[in-house]
């Protein structure tokens, strides 16, 4: 038993030196590690030509310009190249502040620091499931910290609604009535104001086509996208697999290219989530 205790009291000094030489923190190859051995789920849609998109974009075109055997690229073969035309808000994505206020940021101009970032997800799949019209009030923002505690500052907040499952099906995710007015679930301005202006988040996110829901979309209303993006934050729409990651306790990393000035682009999106 003593021999024991030894040997626990020397790793421990030994721990305690690493630690002290190392400014009291894990390397990043330590950090690395770590993460290497947590849950990884992806967030993100596969995006193709005919996939949901707003109805005044075209859809997406290919063309195949190198195929590894002859006759099958348009421009020669030995190797596979394509060519895609596609607008930026495609399939899950960026959008930019840019993307409704002028002379705001463009997606090159998102830092890497808001990239990587605590992620909060608000569980309103059952409300959505009960009422497709649902929107995420105040109230239902601060129950979620009641029961999680204070939403962090810099923090990705996701709204679940559970939509992302009727992926790639267009008419489900529209979920138009007979007079064509489409029912799916959003955001509400004060909610929002909240979490932007209170709570200083960095970036929030849905499974919907739209930030507002689908009765105002309808009306071409995009007063609460317009509301994210004049902060100067950017948000994440299209956003999947909501449903396997915790409410609180992971990260999403967010990443996009890097067009010059762009105005969106598809995103890879996913977590990392404690096990």
């Amino acid at each position: 038993m003593r021999i024991a205790k030894i040997a626990v009291a020397v790793l421990t000094g030994l721990w305690a030196i690493k630690a002290s030489l190392a400014g009291g923190e894990p390397t990043l190859l330590e950090i690395q590690k770590i993460l290497g051995r947590k849950k990884f789920v992806d967030l993100t849609h596969t995006f193709s030509p005919g996939i949901p998109h707003w109805h005044g974009f075209a859809d997406e075109k290919r063309e195949k310009i190198y195929w590894y055997d002859k006759g099958v690229g348009t421009k020669g073969e030995g190797f596979f190249a394509e060519t895609f035309t596609h607008v930026g808000q495609w399939g899950t994505h960026v959008d930019p502040p840019a993307h409704f206020i002028r002379g705001l940021r463009t997606v090159d101009q998102i830092p890497l620091q808001e990239m990587i970032l605590p992620l909060v997800v608000i569980d309103v799949h059952a409300e959505s499931a009960k009422n497709s019209d649902y929107t995420l009030s105040l109230e239902r923002v601060k129950k979620w910290e009641v029961d999680h505690g204070p939403i962090p500052v810099g923090a990705f907040v996701a709204m679940r609604t559970d939509w992302s499952k009727r992926w790639p099906d267009g008419a489900a995710m529209d979920n138009k009535d007979s007079s064509g007015v489409a029912h799916y679930p959003g955001w509400t301005l004060p909610a929002l104001k909240y979490l932007y202006e209170d709570r200083k988040i960095t970036a929030s996110g849905h499974e919907t086509t739209d930030t507002d829901p689908g009765v105002a979309a309808s009306k071409d209303d995009a007063s609460l996208e317009t509301y994210i993006l004049s902060t100067n934050h950017y948000q994440i729409e299209l956003l999947a697999n909501l449903d396997q990651v915790p409410e609180t306790g992971a990260l999403v990393i967010v990443s996009f290219p890097k067009p010059k000035d762009g105005s969106g682009f598809p995103a890879r999106v996913f977590a990392i989530c404690p096990q």
